[in-house]
């Protein structure tokens, strides 16, 4: 029998330990991110899904936190090596099949629950922490981004930063989730750079937010804002929904720009 190369070894190992990461309850966003990532995208959505999510918040969360083991692994694989594999995304529909066909069949509460879960995919994809790819970072600079981010987050506007995002059906998600990867892996890099130099870790405290790392964090928390809703919407569609009452975003175009341009949600209070 051949013996594996020493890289495919480390490789392997690196990919089994962020599946192990991305199962449990810390995952990549910390958990109060989770939260508040949801109650943002649940602006963007009808106001009677809306409302039946955020019933639903508390078993939502947990289901978040207890996601489904062998999506887990082959999404943490995929993060990895930076693009979602056929198979991953036939895990991943066949998923939200399966929630469109509990909410039809008048499971509402299971799949309700279920569909609120997929935040988790939507947001991981998003994160520029988990797309850094096998060499990661080291040791600490993931907590302080985080921490940088957190104490920064009332100065994020959250906008839609994808034209058709609240229009998708579950058809087009492969696509919208590929592109969520593709942007957050090209950003990977510049949090490397502020939070870890001269063979030092930074100290978030030393960061304001003027900063590359907090422009990285801001388009990241909306990219992951705006994937939740998207796949929440797409399925919910495919559920056959109520699509009516859909809040309208304020369009932000800079002074003088021609075109589409991103959509605020209007953040007054997290519900």
């Amino acid at each position: 029998m051949s013996r594996p190369r020493p890289g495919s070894l480390a490789v392997s190992a690196c990919v089994g330990l962020l599946a192990v990461a991305w199962a449990g309850p810390v995952g990549a966003w910390p958990a109060d991110f989770m939260e508040i990532l949801g109650r943002d995208a649940r602006r963007a959505l009808p106001l009677s899904l809306a409302r039946l999510l955020s019933e639903r918040e508390e078993l939502i969360l947990e289901r978040v936190a207890r996601f489904p083991p062998e999506l887990s692994a082959l999404v943490a694989t995929d993060l990895v090596e930076g693009r979602l594999r056929p198979g991953t995304l036939e895990a991943l529909d066949a998923e939200a099949v399966a929630i469109a066909s509990l909410l039809r069949s008048q499971r509402t509460n299971e799949g309700l629950v279920r569909l609120g879960a997929l935040l988790r995919v939507a947001a991981d994809i998003s994160d520029p922490v988990l797309a850094a790819g096998v060499q990661g970072y080291p040791p600490g600079v993931a907590q302080e981004y985080y921490s940088f981010i957190r104490e920064n987050l009332d100065k994020i506007k959250v906008v839609l930063n994808e034209p058709d995002a609240l229009s998708l059906v579950r058809e087009d998600l492969p696509r919208f989730w590929q592109g969520l990867l593709d942007r957050s892996r090209s950003q990977a890099p510049v949090i490397g750079v502020e939070l870890f130099r001269n063979g030092r870790v930074v100290d978030h405290r030393t960061l304001d937010y003027r900063n590359p790392a907090f422009g990285v964090g801001a388009i990241a928390y909306s990219r992951a804002v705006t994937g939740i809703a998207g796949t929440w919407l797409a399925v919910w569609r495919d559920a056959r929904g109520d699509m009516t009452r859909v809040p309208e975003p304020t369009v932000v175009r800079p002074q003088g720009a021609r075109g589409w341009s991103d959509a605020a949600l209007s953040r007054e209070a997290r519900r």
